[in-house]
């Protein structure tokens, strides 16, 4: 867990803390997040790790230099890691690389000649369908290997139980049978699988586009747009009239519907009835990523196909497991397809499920916890001079939409998305909450979502521009309120009211 209630915590330290697998680091200003986006030499040297898909573990490039002079490699070629050798298929196929290696080893490698564009789409790409290798496997070999001297302790669940307890965890939550559910290295993983499966389906029955309802995650975009030549995006969630029209002439053309419930991080969240009487119109499966929401706020067992869900966040809580899962429901017409759906998941390192599987035994009750502060936290935040915007996803005008998909009345989504009447630098810096990538967390963590995740578009007038027409704040701060004790929490947003 983070330090006591909330003290500073450096640039690049993980979090969280002292914990060499941790999915996020330390970024306590915005300069720190400005100098990471330029990747500036001064932050480099500060952040050795971070969230796995966008920065090198370094336990991966330690194994990738043992690799590269284990099998005598030439400076000509960067040695890239990957999950498996069906990950090494996929990636050579894309990017047309020959040079593979030979190896033994229980990973992939390619090799990705220096000094060319290539190699940066292909790390790129790896980034999006999350094939990424395990940094337990890395340290496991590592140590192994004699190469450290000594393994990150933590508490695993044991071997034989521990995959068992993630599903059968994630079948009574999502009231799905065990058969209907696949686990996946990350969730982009997953939402890849399942791209990847809708593609097959539209070769066999013409339906050929894809529609994204509402600003996805940045990643499900670009898998999206890897995969299928023909999709439709919809920026406002709220807006279903615009895609009732685009239906009404391309309906039967539609392979799938794509969203989130509620989207990151703007907490909007579509009328879900009115979206599921359109798709059984058409006969279009609704694939809902349903991270945010989780299986224990919002019940869409009546509206989703397909659930998909990154595990490494409320389901994890601590921010050191990469992993997701893909959950068909039985209510709906796709089981017979699980393995089309399933078969493109990479597997998932077992020390990886044995620490999740620790963790997740925690999830209801974390849920619960972490709703309950959000709900006073926006209560606090409705009474504030210094806040703009609040964005939450029981927002007055979501509740109509949802109140029968509530499990109860303390239902909301852990994560609030916040502007403020003052500077961000003077916000974001001042206080002393975790703040870096991810959320789901135990631990309170902030993340200003714009710098981060759309830097490009900050720093150019056309960015700019597109940054308004979809409503995306440039001085948002995604704030995953973490199962402290609420009056600390508030405590701390008190430093701003001077």
């Amino acid at each position: 867990m983070i330090k006591n209630f909330f003290e500073p915590i450096e640039c690049g330290e993980t979090l969280p803390i002292n914990n060499v697998h941790a999915v996020s680091v330390s970024m306590p200003t915005i300069q720190d997040v400005i100098d990471y986006e330029e990747q500036t030499p001064e932050i480099l040297e500060k952040i050795k790790s971070g969230y796995p898909r966008f920065i090198l573990h370094p336990y991966l490039k330690q194994l990738g230099l043992f690799i590269k002079k284990k099998y005598q490699v030439c400076d000509d070629y960067e040695v890239v890691l990957l999950s498996s050798q069906k990950a090494v298929a996929l990636v050579s196929d894309k990017y047309f690389i020959h040079n593979k290696i030979e190896i033994d080893e229980p990973f992939g490698v390619i090799l990705v000649r220096n000094g060319t564009c290539q190699l940066q789409k292909v790390l790129m790409y790896i980034q999006h369908v999350g094939c990424n290798l395990s940094s337990r496997l890395a340290e496991e070999y590592l140590y192994k290997e004699g190469l450290i001297i000594s393994l990150h302790e933590e508490e695993l669940e044991d071997k034989t139980k521990a995959k068992d307890i993630i599903i059968s965890t994630l079948a009574s939550a999502y009231e799905q049978p065990k058969e209907n559910i696949c686990l996946a290295p990350s969730g982009m993983n997953a939402i890849y699988s399942i791209v990847r499966g809708l593609n097959s389906i539209q070769s066999h029955n013409g339906r050929n586009i894809l529609v994204q309802f509402g600003w996805l995650y940045l990643d499900t975009m670009n898998i999206v747009n890897h995969h299928f030549d023909r999709q439709k995006v919809f920026p406002d969630i709220t807006n279903l009239d615009l895609l009732e029209e685009y239906l009404e002439e391309y309906g039967f053309s539609i392979t799938a519907i794509i969203t989130e419930i509620p989207t990151n991080p703007l907490l909007t969240s579509v009328d879900i009835k009115r979206l599921r009487k359109l798709c059984d119109k058409y006969n279009i499966p609704l694939v809902i990523d349903t991270t945010f929401a989780t299986p224990y706020n919002l019940d869409l067992k009546d509206y989703a196909d397909i659930f998909v869900e990154s595990l490494t966040k409320f389901a994890c809580g601590n921010a050191d497991v990469l992993m997701g899962a893909i959950i068909l429901n039985k209510k709906h017409n796709l089981s017979h397809m699980t393995t089309e759906f399933f078969k493109h998941c990479e597997c998932v390192y077992i020390k990886d499920i044995q620490r999740l599987a620790l963790e997740i035994k925690d999830y209801k009750t974390r849920i619960k916890k972490i709703s309950s502060n959000t709900k006073m936290l926006v209560e606090y935040f409705k009474s504030c001079s210094y806040i703009d915007k609040i964005y939450y996803c029981l927002s007055e005008e979501n509740k109509e939409n949802y109140s029968q998909t509530m499990i109860d009345d303390n239902s909301y989504t852990g994560v609030v998305s916040v502007t403020f009447n003052k500077n961000i630098e003077e916000v974001y810096d001042k206080l002393n909450f975790a703040k870096g990538p991810s959320l789901g967390t135990e631990f309170t963590l902030l993340m200003p979502y714009t710098y981060l995740a759309h830097y490009d578009l900050i720093v150019c007038k056309d960015g700019n521009r597109f940054l308004k027409e979809i409503g995306l704040p440039i001085d948002l701060i995604r704030i995953s309120v973490g199962s402290e004790p609420i009056e600390e929490i508030i405590k701390e947003f008190k430093k701003l009211e001077n």
